[in-house]
């Protein structure tokens, strides 16, 4: 049995049976890691027997009895801005490469309390600003399709190691696309949930308002599965919402019906910017669904164009007052030979962040500063939700967006890293869910001529994940043009 070939539900039913056990299943995972890590660099930390002996004791709960859930001993990776007790936490910042939190983050207690097995953390861009995976200060991962391009960022790594398989599904974080926008350049599924439904506590922030972590995995029922482990009421998050239990049955949405199911696609999304070989292939997405017998129209999503600006002066502003408690004092980097308080800030604060991180801490600082708050941050807010009532009439009319979820293909290496203009850019079409709040998903749709996959995004009102992965996965049973298992085939 090619373990490595299984997807998460199918190797945990596969250990329940007896056919193989969790201490194999990481072992090929271990191996995996040992052969390729140096050239993907999936991974901050791999804990590897910290993840035997929980694969151990993993195993022995399944022979009792006491795990019997899809996701039972499968080996899992988190990025590395999810707090785990006892192992290092970095954010991919020199400001932390040494922090070991006290305490683990929520969702990564909910998939451990379900039986996954922890193999370690995954590199990120610095504190999650990013969309190439390269501001990381331990250095840039690559995409396992091809080496010489990015896998998106910020939850890079994460998508890369389910890609490659160094992990049989991870978790990211998706502040304005990051986890939706690498499962598009790495070929895998990635799921941004309604805010509030999965858990902040253990996240380490970046945009508070509109931070939310999410799964990245390697088929649609696999994303159903970690979605319903780690949703669910927090009372230490003060943003968790309640929800009846019915509506976070995910797995029970994964039916091939998306007959009357009315999908808008917005026609802002197939305008100048967009490669064609990736309209190409989202349009065939739609056709296929059309297909199916989804209705499918083309209108007009208002204020489209106001979603970058208003997402990186909010997105700023919050990260700017975030960042603040980096200071050398509480926790974290402090530079040496300082000679006074200031002096202290300024040269901890100066060698601690990276460019990118500081680049976007001024520019959060200038949009609430005295004379520009009004100016930019006020008008930020008002603008968002402006959006969102675009939106609302949106759903008013469709049960689902579909559009891309980049304007192109993975980017080579250093090609956006040299235009931050550019890299911003790129998120053109992922941040509106997080400004709006709304759950989205992405899923393989096809290659590029080069061979790089190309992901499709559909997009639900508030609380409607389960249309989200119904259409999703009457998609990936429909489509076999392109499978999520491809690059794991392969090698």
């Amino acid at each position: 049995m090619n373990l490595l070939s299984l997807s998460a539900v199918e190797l945990s039913a596969a250990i329940r049976e007896g056919k193989t056990t969790a201490p194999q299943a990481l072992e090929a995972v271990l191996a995996r890691i040992d052969r390729q890590e140096e050239t993907c660099h999936c991974y901050v930390t791999v804990d590897r027997e910290g993840a035997r002996r929980r694969a151990e004791a993993v195993q022995r709960q399944i022979e009792s009895g006491a795990l019997t859930g899809p996701l039972a001993g499968v080996p899992m990776a988190v990025k590395d801005n999810l707090c785990t007790q006892g192992l290092r936490t970095t954010c991919a910042s020199r400001m932390l490469e040494d922090f070991v939190p006290g305490y683990t983050a929520e969702t990564v207690r909910r998939l451990e309390a379900a039986g996954a097995v922890l193999v370690g953390k995954t590199n990120m861009d610095e504190f999650a600003m990013g969309s190439t995976t390269e501001t990381s200060c331990h250095g840039v991962t690559r995409n396992p399709h091809d080496f010489d391009h990015v896998p998106g960022g910020s939850s890079g790594g994460s998508a890369a190691a389910v890609a490659a398989g160094e992990c049989f599904f991870a978790l990211g974080s998706d502040t304005g696309g990051s986890v939706r926008q690498p499962a598009g350049h790495c070929g895998v599924v990635g799921m941004k949930p309604t805010y509030g439904t999965v858990s902040r506590y253990g996240l380490i922030a970046y945009a508070s308002s509109l931070d939310q972590a999410g799964p990245l995995t390697r088929d649609v029922s696999d994303c159903a599965a970690v979605l319903e482990a780690i949703s669910g009421y927090d009372a230490k998050d003060s943003t968790s919402i309640k929800r009846e239990p019915q509506d976070m049955d995910f797995t029970g949405a994964l039916q091939e019906d998306v007959k009357g199911l009315r999908i808008g696609l917005p026609r802002d999304y197939f305008g100048e910017g967009l490669a064609p070989e990736v309209k190409e292939a989202v349009l065939g997405a739609a056709q296929t669904l059309r297909d199916r017998g989804a209705i499918i129209e083309e209108f007009n999503l208002e204020l489209v164009r106001y979603a970058i600006p208003t997402y990186y002066t909010i997105a700023a502003a919050e990260a700017s007052s975030n960042l603040e408690r980096y200071d050398g004092v509480k926790y974290g980097y402090r530079a040496p030979e300082t000679q006074g308080l200031e002096d202290m800030y300024r040269k901890t604060r100066s060698r601690g962040f990276g460019p990118e991180a500081k680049r976007r801490i001024l520019l959060g600082c200038f949009v609430l500063s005295a004379g520009y708050y009004d100016a930019y941050y006020l008008k930020a807010l008002r603008v968002k939700s402006m959006i969102k009532q675009s939106f609302d009439r949106a759903f008013s009319r469709y049960d689902l967006l579909l559009g891309p979820v980049a304007p192109t293909t993975a980017p080579r290496l250093g090609d956006n890293l040299a235009d931050p203009l550019r890299m911003y850019l790129g998120d053109i079409y992922t941040v509106s869910a997080n400004l709006a709040g709304l759950p989205g998903i992405c899923l393989p749709c096809g290659a590029d001529s080069g061979g790089l996959p190309i992901g499709v995004q559909l997009m639900a009102d508030c609380f409607q994940e389960k249309k989200l992965l119904r259409a999703a996965y009457t998609y990936e049973q429909t489509a076999k043009r392109f499978q999520p298992h491809n690059y794991i085939h392969n090698v």
